[in-house]
């Protein structure tokens, strides 16, 4: 019996994205019945925690899969090559993102006539929080000792080090078989702790949408529901017409590559939070057909260079942010706001509440007196990060197989077999591909 006929006879209850989104709802509808039992700390806590427990295990996946995929490339150039066309590939369809964030901006005008006051109280911790310049970013790619990179769990950094230890047990040869063999094993050890974290997956995602709707209740959505609105759509339309047109142009269909990782979407959903579904997402994609060595370098990448979620609510925010103050933007300083967001997005990671520090700085660089406008879309930024950590995984999925592609690296095979459901893509034993 094939995976996808056992897949098939499972039932309905046990399958991890039906659970998620049964406790999404049951969160949504306690945070509304019981909106201060619902706003406890415990609840918050409970939310938190399934977040943390997925992290503690980013840094050494990432380390494992891009190691392992740095070591058993024979031709090191390869990883010069991949990681060259991966920033391409990023810069262009981060450009689109923000140009989109703008445009909608400018068309619907979301901020036109808002009467709200901000409150600089309520921000001063982030106005405050010094801002990174181009060189500051630069020199923190370089962390002050490896260890340091994993127990801050920066991304950027971790990926930094991976890269160079990888280069250096590539040019150990057949002294570092060993030591290979031992990260290719502690890699897919890490993917089993993940595996079982994920059980937990319904009640994080139960405790996190039953804290926001308490928290915040429905009048923060409707103040603010224009923006939501336009952000919303903003995100959809960049889906599925920019990365649906990326994904034609590659050779698939951007609605069944969805489908494939609605478990991982749906975990996003209930986390408002990229990163805990980055190691499954890159188990899929190599089982999708990908090269193990084009996921393990352009996934992480990512996330730190390709958060197109981030940048339309960068641009987006900060429009709305200028009209609900009066303040006119002129396309000069439209074109100024896209380069500065351009280069205060990278380093972002997936984690929650991280756009709204980075629209911090790009306001803050751009014109010092919208800085304190961010109070307006304090009380919904919650709302909106859902969509933000969406959007992110999805743009970061495409770029895996469009670059495993442009490689002529990709199985088409079974990223045909796997989009039309013949690989059952929630069974985690499932081999991947390698190289």
């Amino acid at each position: 019996m094939s995976k996808a006929s056992r897949a098939a006879k499972k039932p309905f209850y046990r399958l991890l994205y039906v659970q998620v989104l049964a406790a999404i709802a049951l969160g949504a509808l306690f945070g509304w019945l019981a909106p201060q039992a619902a706003s406890a700390e415990w609840v918050k806590a409970l939310g938190e925690g399934f977040v943390k427990l997925i992290k503690m295990a980013i840094a050494p996946i990432i380390f494992c899969t891009v190691v392992s995929g740095v070591a058993h490339i024979e031709d090191a150039r390869k990883v010069g090559r991949v990681g060259v066309k991966a920033l391409v590939y990023f810069e262009i369809v981060s450009t689109f993102a923000l140009a989109l964030g703008l445009l909608i901006g400018n068309l619907v005008r979301p901020g036109a006539g808002f009467a709200g006051k901000p409150d600089a109280a309520a921000i001063a911790k982030y106005v405050d929080a010094p801002h990174r310049s181009g060189v500051d970013f630069l020199l923190e790619v370089i962390p002050d000792s490896a260890f340091g990179a994993f127990a801050k769990g920066d991304i950027l950094q971790v990926l930094f080090f991976s890269v160079l230890f990888g280069f250096a047990l590539l040019a150990a040869g057949q002294r570092g078989r060993t030591l290979r063999a031992f990260i290719d094993d502690a890699g897919h050890v890490m993917f089993g702790v993940v595996a079982i974290a994920m059980k937990a997956a319904p009640f994080g995602a139960f405790a996190a949408m039953a804290y926001t709707v308490g928290k915040y209740g429905s009048s923060a959505l409707v103040s603010l529901a224009w923006l939501v609105g336009s952000f919303y759509a903003a995100a959809i339309l960049f889906v599925v017409v920019v990365l649906g047109l990326i994904a034609r142009f590659a050779g698939f269909n951007i609605f069944r590559f969805l489908a494939y990782i609605k478990d991982e979407l749906l975990i996003v959903l209930g986390t408002s939070s990229s990163e805990s579904a980055l190691p499954n997402l890159m188990e899929k994609l190599e089982r999708l057909g990908c090269s193990k060595s084009v996921v393990g370098l352009v996934v992480p990448t990512g996330y730190s260079f390709n958060l197109d979620g981030t940048n339309i609510y960068m641009t987006l925010a900060t429009m709305f942010i200028a009209q609900a103050l009066g303040v006119e933007l002129t396309i000069g300083q439209q074109a100024t706001i896209l380069a500065v967001a351009m280069l205060t997005s990278k380093g972002a990671s997936g984690v929650t509440g991280a756009g709204f520090v980075t629209l911090a700085a790009t306001l803050g660089a751009v014109d010092p007196q919208l800085a304190p406008g961010m109070a307006l879309v304090l009380g919904v930024d919650k709302f909106m990060s859902e969509c933000r950590a969406l959007t992110n995984i999805c743009g970061n999925g495409v770029a895996a197989i469009v670059v495993s592609a442009w490689e002529k690296e990709l199985d088409r095979e079974r990223l045909a077999a796997g989009l039309a459901r013949e690989i059952d893509p929630s069974d985690v034993k499932t081999a991947v591909t390698t190289d």
